[in-house]
């Protein structure tokens, strides 16, 4: 399912946060979302997943525009793994993990049961089952969260910062998890060299608007992230898998 935002705005006490965005997601793409604190990538993405409207613009779903759908038939496609997520009650984990079946109910011969236990095993929460929810770890509760995401069988999956509170064993694991699943992925990314190894694309955001754009080896260039982030960048090689890491310092004082 492609994903297209067109020309995207969103304004808040009379300033721009988002100016003016286009992107497109290929079908089964994995494009990350990068740029500094404030940039405004997780505000497009609520925009992505209809928990803002935008001031102008539109989001659209192999054309559809996503803000005219049904609330219902929207979650049977798209899927959100928010930045912040929290939960008032002690589910268990099967429970939150079953919390992404509810689109669907009713519309699949597949056992809601089997699916879930599926995305568990998937992202390796199935030893959590019986746990209530709010006495895992933080990064346990993110597995759990992505595993619920799953669940639900989307086309498309939006993901805010997934890697957060996860150890680098299981960062690699859960992006190298959302690459192979053929899914649509837009991923707002925190760590550059995370995005640089998993993501086909890249969009760098800065003070609200696409400053750069294409694959992340001509994107992840170092007066690019000189003037983004503020930092020196030396691109280097990955031994294994040739894809661009980048070293950083603190840019000279003058």
């Amino acid at each position: 399912m492609r994903l297209e935002i067109e020309g995207v705005t969103v304004e808040a006490a009379g300033a721009r946060i988002v100016d003016d965005i286009h992107l497109t997601v290929e079908s089964g793409a994995f494009v990350g979302l990068v740029g500094p604190n404030g940039s405004g990538k997780s505000t497009l993405l609520r925009c992505v997943y209809r928990a803002l409207r935008p001031a102008g613009g539109v989001v659209r779903l192999d054309g559809d525009d996503t803000h005219a759908m049904d609330s219902r038939a929207a979650a049977r496609v798209l899927a959100v793994l928010p930045q912040e997520s929290s939960a008032e009650f002690d589910f268990t984990v099967t429970e939150v993990v079953a919390m992404g079946r509810l689109p669907h109910r009713g519309r699949t011969a597949v056992s809601d049961r089997e699916i879930c236990a599926e995305a568990m095993s998937r992202t390796g929460v199935t030893h959590l089952a019986d746990r209530g929810f709010l006495a895992l770890s933080g990064g346990e509760k993110q597995r759990v969260l992505i595993a619920r995401a799953l669940a639900q069988r989307p086309k498309v999956l939006v993901l805010d910062e997934p890697t957060n509170h996860l150890d680098i064993a299981h960062q690699l694991d859960v992006l190298s998890l959302v690459r192979g699943s053929g899914l649509t992925v837009l991923a707002a990314l925190h760590d550059l060299n995370l995005a640089a190894a998993h993501c086909d694309l890249l969009y760098v955001v800065a003070d609200g608007r696409v400053v750069a754009s294409g694959p992340p080896r001509d994107v992840l260039q170092p007066a690019l992230l000189a003037d983004v982030f503020g930092v020196r960048a030396h691109p280097v090689r990955h031994p294994g898998t040739g894809a661009v890491q980048l070293l950083f310092d603190l840019l000279p004082t003058t």
